[in-house]
């Protein structure tokens, strides 16, 4: 982005950026995601907390795909203080995150019933499911074509490590909506060390990725392979207290529950919410010891 004016033959657009196997994807997901909250919106209705994230996550990642496509087809990135291939690499793998969690939880809450006045409602609402399912596979299809291969140099967000990076902070959100309604975690201090487990790696999760995006990793007082590995290490040993921990003071006779309890009511039980804890507690330990082995074979350059 320099002031200075030069005679070249290159063209001011990149039309790569759009026709290469990657653009075609971005382009699918633009399509599918203006077309699947423009279904909803029109006549597929949403309501209630889950009607509004399913909303929000087809809007946000329909806003941030269309600048990525602008900023590839204008070369506005190179005006960025970003890694590039960081930020793209690591969006869609947050975008295939939120828009298959989206997929499957619209046509799960809505009716598909037809009414008094017809079933075009009925329509509406299965034409947008189809379109989120389509929408979810576009995003995939980015993160396998863009991903890291072996032996391969590349962004750090492209390689599995990268990867699952994002994937171990969407899971670890999971576990926080899980505590906050109403998972009884100060019952005991042992649990509440497991909420301090969760926090500390969320948190230098989300520092690494920032790091890798803002291209700032030099500001480490270590490799950030090497740091990897450490942190990853540690995050091991930590989940895997936690996932011992949790368990024994929540499904153990002597302190709670080993069967859902049958005061509870469907709609809110302490008891479910525990579970959900429990569950993706040992989802993220299994995915930080996937990291873990990756992350020693982690080749990247900070900006490509």
């Amino acid at each position: 982005c320099g002031s200075s004016v030069s005679h070249s033959r290159g063209t001011y657009l990149n039309t790569a950026a759009v026709t290469s196997r990657v653009g075609v994807a971005r382009l699918l997901q633009a399509a599918f995601g203006c077309t699947t909250f423009s279904l909803v919106a029109h006549r597929g209705g949403f309501s209630a907390a889950y009607g509004t994230f399913c909303m929000s996550v087809w809007c946000f990642c329909f806003a941030v795909t269309l600048f990525i496509i602008t900023c590839e087809v204008t070369h506005l990135h190179s005006c960025l203080s970003i890694s590039w291939g960081n930020f793209t690499a690591a969006f869609a793998m947050l975008a295939t995150l939120m828009s298959v969690t989206a997929a499957v939880i619209y046509p799960l809450y809505v009716q598909f019933g037809c009414t008094s006045s017809g079933c075009e409602v009925r329509d509406f609402r299965i034409a947008a499911s189809v379109f989120a399912g389509l929408l979810f596979f576009a995003y995939a299809a980015e993160v396998f074509l863009s991903r890291a291969k072996p032996g391969q140099v590349s962004s750090y967000m492209a390689t599995a490590s990268g990867l699952l990076k994002i994937v171990q902070a969407f899971v670890a959100c999971i576990i926080f909506g899980a505590l906050v309604n109403g998972s009884q975690y100060q019952r005991h201090a042992a649990t509440q060390w497991c909420v301090a487990v969760y926090s500390f790696c969320f948190a230098v999760t989300v520092v690494v990725v920032a790091l890798s995006i803002t291209g700032r990793t030099s500001t480490l007082r270590c490799p950030l392979e090497r740091f990897v590995v450490i942190y990853t290490f540690v995050a091991v040993l930590m989940y895997t207290s936690a996932a011992v921990i949790w368990p024994v003071f929540f499904f153990d006779r002597k302190y709670g529950s080993p069967h859902r309890p049958h005061q509870c009511s469907r709609a809110s039980c302490p008891w479910d919410s525990q579970m959900v804890v429990a569950v993706f507690t040992c989802v993220n330990l299994v995915l930080y010891i996937a990291d873990l082995v990756y992350s020693q074979r982690v080749r990247f350059v900070s900006h490509p």
